[in-house]
């Protein structure tokens, strides 16, 4: 039985590449911070339905002695480091933590991976974010990097420092440069969940408008059990290659809007209110990702359209806010 270990196993894609691995029949370990297990139903409400099938272990991004710990206990054969702080608009906000804690969380991994368990294969969670406005489009393995955000910059640097320990050590260590991915597990604060849950409180009469900022950014978005899927599939390889994840196809953050309403029966114009503050310091207006290596290398592609992601959003919030969500008011904030 294959050992995998994931750090960010709470999350969104985290949680389903839990089910994924023990689908497949995997030993599954998960890195929580330890307030996840102080307030379980609503820090790891994701994966509350397989709490009993894998083994969490608390410690921090910012501790090399606590990951250190793990990895010489566990000595897995997979690893998955998908925790950071991911919120692009907040990196703004903070960026000295946001590059702090995602390039030495990344960087504590692997050099206890070195150390201690070498064999092991390690995927990073690179983003999209790392090309930022650069000239060429689609961006692919090859397209130079132009991060605008301190976010993409550690995701940049994450990237690299994946390449440089698998050129300098040898080690099975890739990136995966992934486009955006949502779902019904995305976090509130994102932009796509932001949409999905206003439609549904809307419709339900629990709100009155949504606040938003730049309609015209465009973005690549998929369904996170497509791209987690991919995530596995870049570790099964005989040799280790970055990959692109995407649909290859680009859509506004107003397409998203009227996708979402239109699904709960509004017209997202009757109550939308354009807010600048909501606009990022340095934007970037659009991000399209060709994937055809990772369709070629891996046999991967989405499965799941555009609409058909935005349904289920909408149709999952609209069941979570009239009662049929299995979370008690207020949970949905927490954590998220």
């Amino acid at each position: 039985m294959k050992k995998a270990i994931i750090t960010g196993i709470t999350g969104q894609d985290g949680s389903y590449l839990a089910e994924l691995l023990l689908e497949r029949g995997y030993e599954v370990h998960g890195v929580v911070r330890r307030v996840a297990l102080e307030y379980p139903r609503s820090r790891m409400r994701r994966i509350l339905h397989i709490l009993d099938r894998v083994t969490l272990h608390s410690a921090s991004l910012e501790s090399y002695a606590s990951l250190f710990n793990i990895i010489a206990d566990l000595r897995p054969d997979e690893c998955y480091h998908l925790a950071a702080q991911s919120f692009v608009s907040y990196s703004f906000e903070d960026e000295f933590s946001t590059i702090q804690t995602n390039l030495n969380g990344t960087h504590y991994v692997l050099s206890a991976l070195k150390r201690l368990a070498p064999q092991c294969r390690f995927y990073f969670a690179g983003s999209s974010e790392v090309f930022g406005n650069v000239p060429v489009s689609p961006q692919n393995e090859d397209t130079p990097f132009h991060p605008r955000s301190p976010y993409g910059i550690s995701k940049m640097a994450g990237v690299e420092l994946t390449r440089n320990y698998r050129e300098a050590y040898g080690m099975f260590a890739v990136s995966g440069i992934l486009f955006n991915h949502e779902s019904p597990r995305r976090g509130a604060e994102f932009v796509t969940r932001k949409i999905s849950i206003a439609a549904a409180r809307i419709s339900l009469g629990l709100e009155r408008e949504i606040r938003l900022g730049n309609l015209d950014a465009r973005r690549d978005w998929g369904h996170a059990r497509d791209y987690v899927r991919a995530m596995w599939l870049m570790l099964q390889q005989d040799e280790p290659r970055d990959y692109v994840i995407a649909t290859g196809r680009t859509r506004s953050v107003r397409d998203f809007l009227d996708a979402a309403f239109t699904r709960a029966g509004l017209d997202y114009r009757e109550h939308l209110v354009v807010d600048e503050t909501f606009y990022r310091p340095a934007e970037v207006h659009e991000l399209c990702g060709d994937a055809a290596r990772a369709r070629d290398g891996l046999g991967w592609s989405p499965t799941v359209g555009f609409r058909e992601l935005v349904h289920e959003m909408v149709d999952s919030d609209i069941a979570l806010f009239s009662g049929r969500g299995g979370l008690a008011p207020g949970e949905w904030e927490v954590g998220s």
